[in-house]
């Protein structure tokens, strides 16, 4: 069973391999026991899609760099997901975005020279395998279960989402409305050291205001307007992620002065 082509493996995965019925026939997909493997993971992809679901519970960033993406933030800084307990269970009532949520399975190139997307899982996420008890991934005849048919639905409906995405970036950066963000957080008991946050991307209102009303008419009618607002809302919501890491005691102790601490590697 050969893994498939893995030059850069995404967040969360470790392995990748092609699900196929010569070698997964009988095979089965167990429920994962805890969400212990976003423990330690402080910001997640987030799709267009899932902006106004995100917005109620996570700050929704930009990464740096050329190619940014929506990230939704479980925590300020690199290693602390503040939704995530010790024993490895996620919070009630928090929205889990789709990133997460088709783990340990994606839709993957099998070959560079074909853009043909295959179904692949992590067999390193330990859900996947001879189990006696679970989802059956093939029939007997060899035929992908309805459980499975889901998963492929979940995963094509995915990289949709994601095209959609890259087409609202592609928005934001033809029209210059990045800008590198920065917030500082202070406590009432030493407002004098402030946390200052940086190292991730978000919508420059000023430029936004100075947009034309003929490019605002244009931004509105196909959506992104909706969402730049839903990301500039969430970013209330720094300070209560703060709040949940200071009551957790996982906010590092500034030094003298200002500490300078990325909120987005």
């Amino acid at each position: 069973m050969a893994s498939a082509p893995q030059p850069q493996l995404p967040l969360f995965y470790k392995d990748l391999m092609p699900l196929n019925s010569r070698d997964h026939k009988g095979w089965k997909v167990q429920q994962f026991e805890s969400a212990a493997f976003i423990g330690q993971t402080h910001a997640v992809p987030v799709t267009v899609d899932e902006f106004i679901d995100t917005q109620r519970h996570f700050p929704i960033v930009f990464s740096a760099g050329d190619n940014p993406v929506p990230l939704a933030l479980m925590g300020l800084n690199e290693g602390v997901n503040t939704f995530v307990g010790e024993d490895g269970k996620i919070s009630e009532n928090v929205y889990l975005p789709a990133y997460t949520r088709r783990y340990p399975f994606m839709l993957a190139k099998l070959r560079p020279d074909s853009d043909e997307l295959s179904l692949c899982f992590d067999p390193s996420a330990g859900v996947v395998g001879e189990f006696a008890e679970g989802n059956e991934v093939f029939t007997a005849d060899g035929q992908p279960t309805e459980y499975t048919k889901g998963v492929l639905d979940f995963c094509q409906s995915f990289e949709e989402s994601g095209m959609r995405t890259r087409a609202f970036m592609d928005e934001l950066k033809k029209h210059q409305l990045l800008m590198d963000g920065e917030i500082a957080i202070t406590r009432n008991e030493d407002p004098d050291k402030p946390f200052i946050y940086r190292g991730f991307m978000m919508v420059d209102e000023n430029k936004l205001r100075e947009l034309s009303a003929a490019t605002l008419e244009e931004l509105n009618k196909g959506g992104a307007l909706l969402l730049i607002h839903a990301h500039l809302f969430s970013l209330n919501l720094m300070r209560v992620i703060f709040g949940r890491q200071l009551q957790q005691g996982r906010v590092p102790l500034p030094n003298a002065g200002t500490e300078s601490i990325d909120a987005v590697s």
